[in-house]
């Protein structure tokens, strides 16, 4: 492991233009990252560069600027595929996002193998990406949504996970990391034990990869998303691995160009590989991007990053808990560097507004995980999400801005 002593947060910091910025006169506080990462100066660059230097359509054209901005494209998915092992660039699909990425699954494998009467398994721990998609499919094919329960932790509990799969499970689609709670979802075992059962697993890693290194061939993932914009990258840009066994065999999600082989009236012939599922022209910058994006966090390394934000986390938790009539929700013992929480009797609105004037943007609401939400019967909570660009003036920054609330509503 490196030397945490290398780690120079105040360095990273100054990566990034926005952190100059002042909000409301006051220094920037930004712990939203988990809804979307600020981008370094290097990403920047890179999408600049894209359009002013190299930009053209990428795949048909023979002339210099179409060679050079597919070089660059494609130069992108292969920094992916080394970035999360898969073992070929045809298991790289570049989406929109995360959103895209799940539909793309479950409209196309859930076409393929789902039946009247088969079943899919999700947890309380989604977000609705990871929820709707797979409602969608499973009224349209006969099939049912089942989840699994967490306890007052928000912890996973495999043990129900085992005794809902059955002959009857299809896929298994769950979190790496809950984006509302920050639970890390012991997805290796749950992988290991729906293979026992012959049933393809698909994570949803947008929490996880910016925190910490994703191996897919590690895991044995059949399918694994992401979206680039919570990874220092562009909008407008996400990933889905997929197993090429799982991806030979499924149909066209959208037709268009780039997508086949041969198209007559009478009938169309299909392109092989990631080919098949990239319809029209690509987000050919934003993949540039994030390749750049990912090239700069593992030059930074993983492991000082997680070193740093869980150091914050376990920081920042040990300070909100010395306020009165804060309560923490999740609060499992592995857990990503979010702490989401609600004060007695101020509603989280109220809260994020107020402590907006004093230049803390945060999260506030439901954040996308309604049943969450329901199971620890609160309708929203002030959700502050860590990236490694945080220090411990932000934590500092939050808690006497959640005083302030405090005095306020006094």
């Amino acid at each position: 492991m490196n030397d945490m002593t290398t780690f120079d947060v105040e360095k990273i910091r100054r990566d990034f233009p926005i952190f100059e910025e002042k909000i409301h006169g006051k220094r920037l506080t930004f712990l939203d990252s988990g809804a979307s990462a600020q981008k370094p100066q290097v990403v920047l660059d890179a999408v600049k560069s894209a359009y002013a230097e190299t930009y053209a359509n990428v795949h048909r054209g023979v002339h210099y600027l179409s060679q050079k901005s597919t070089e660059l494209y494609e130069g992108a998915r292969e920094t992916v595929r080394a970035h999360l092992n898969a073992e070929s660039l045809d298991e790289v699909i570049f989406t929109k996002n995360t959103t895209e990425a799940i539909n793309l699954v479950a409209q196309s494998y859930g076409l393929m193998a789902l039946k009247p009467g088969d079943e899919i398994i999700l947890s309380y721990l989604e977000h609705h990406s990871n929820i709707v998609p797979w409602q969608l499919i499973a009224e349209r094919m006969g099939a049912t949504v089942k989840a699994v329960p967490i306890n007052q932790d928000g912890e996973f509990l495999m043990e129900e996970f085992e005794k809902l799969l059955s002959e009857k499970t299809k896929i298994v689609a769950v979190t790496h990391v809950s984006n509302a709670i920050g639970t890390i979802v012991p997805v290796k075992e749950i992988i290991a034990k729906a293979h026992d059962k012959g049933v393809p697993v698909l994570i949803d890693g947008s929490q996880a990869v910016p925190h910490m290194q994703v191996d897919v061939q590690d895991l044995d993932a059949d399918f694994y998303v992401f979206t680039g914009h919570k990874l220092f990258a562009p909008t407008g840009i996400g990933v889905l691995y997929g197993k090429n066994k799982w991806l030979e065999q499924m149909p066209p999600y959208q037709g268009g160009g780039d997508m086949i082989n041969r198209v007559t009236f009478e009938k169309t012939t299909y392109a092989t590989g990631h080919s098949k599922f990239e319809a029209g022209t690509p987000p050919i910058v934003q993949a540039i991007g994030l390749g750049t994006a990912i090239n700069y966090v593992n030059e930074i390394g993983f492991d000082k990053i997680g070193a740093h934000e869980q150091s914050l986390l376990a920081y920042a938790t040990e300070e909100i808990r010395k306020l009165n009539n804060v309560r923490i929700i999740g609060d499992a013992p592995h857990k990503a560097a979010i702490v989401s929480f609600t004060m007695d009797g101020i509603h989280p609105h109220d809260i994020g507004t107020i402590i907006d004037q004093a230049g803390v943007a945060v999260r506030v609401g439901h954040h996308c995980a309604q049943p969450l939400m329901d199971f620890y019967d609160v309708p929203s909570t002030v959700r502050a999400s860590f990236a490694m660009y945080n220090n411990r003036d932000d934590v500092d920054a939050l808690v006497d801005a959640m005083q302030m609330v405090q005095r306020f509503f006094a």
